[in-house]
């Protein structure tokens, strides 16, 4: 019998590529990361690549967009129908969940470092920030919460992508004095939420 392949739609090869560029992006920063690395993740050719996407940077703001919209998409799905401290603590623990992928923890580091390089121009910059203050609204709106309290849920979460990204175990120092608020609970025994 004869083997038969399906072929991906260009929109699904697209999305692909997308994919495989966030894990490349991750582990290997904007200028770590060749197109060549992801093309071969994809099993795809460069020149291919370079037909979905115009330019290594169209690919890394792809991927950018991709991983805080998906963020953003997070928050407001686990927040609908809740308001106040019941949102809040839904979207912690969902980002909680959503950081345990190594890769999409890494990837947003990357995007704060890369909007400080020269890889990228001002009109990036101003997307990158329109993307996060996307991720900034679906917390304020869908909790209620004030720009005090909004606040605090983002430094936390900074603070808990810093400690998980540096791979600080559970029973640290570190992690002793931490003032969890809205965030759920750590069982310092199991190291889980």
């Amino acid at each position: 019998m004869a083997k038969t392949s399906m072929r991906m739609s260009a929109e699904e090869r697209r999305e692909s590529v997308i994919l495989a560029s966030m894990s490349e992006f991750a582990r290997g920063g904007y200028n770590g990361t060749s197109t060549q690395a992801i093309a071969d993740r994809v099993g795809v050719s460069q020149p291919y690549l370079f037909r979905l996407f115009p330019s290594k940077k169209a690919l890394f703001m792809a991927a950018v967009t991709r991983c805080l919209e998906d963020t953003a998409a997070v928050f407001e799905t686990v927040g609908e129908g809740l308001t106040g401290p019941a949102a809040l603590e839904a979207m912690a623990e969902s980002y909680l969940g959503l950081i345990t992928d190594r890769e999409r923890l890494l990837m947003q580091l990357q995007v704060y470092v890369s909007s400080g390089s020269d890889d990228l121009d001002e009109a990036d910059r101003e997307q990158i920030r329109l993307l996060w203050g996307r991720l900034w609204d679906s917390v304020a709106v869908r909790t209620g919460a004030d720009v005090q309290e909004v606040t605090s849920f983002f430094a936390h979460g900074m603070l808990i992508n810093t400690l998980v990204a540096l791979g600080v175990p559970e029973g640290d120092r570190l992690w002793a004095g931490f003032d969890w608020g809205c965030w759920p609970a750590r069982d310092q025994n199991s190291g889980q939420a």
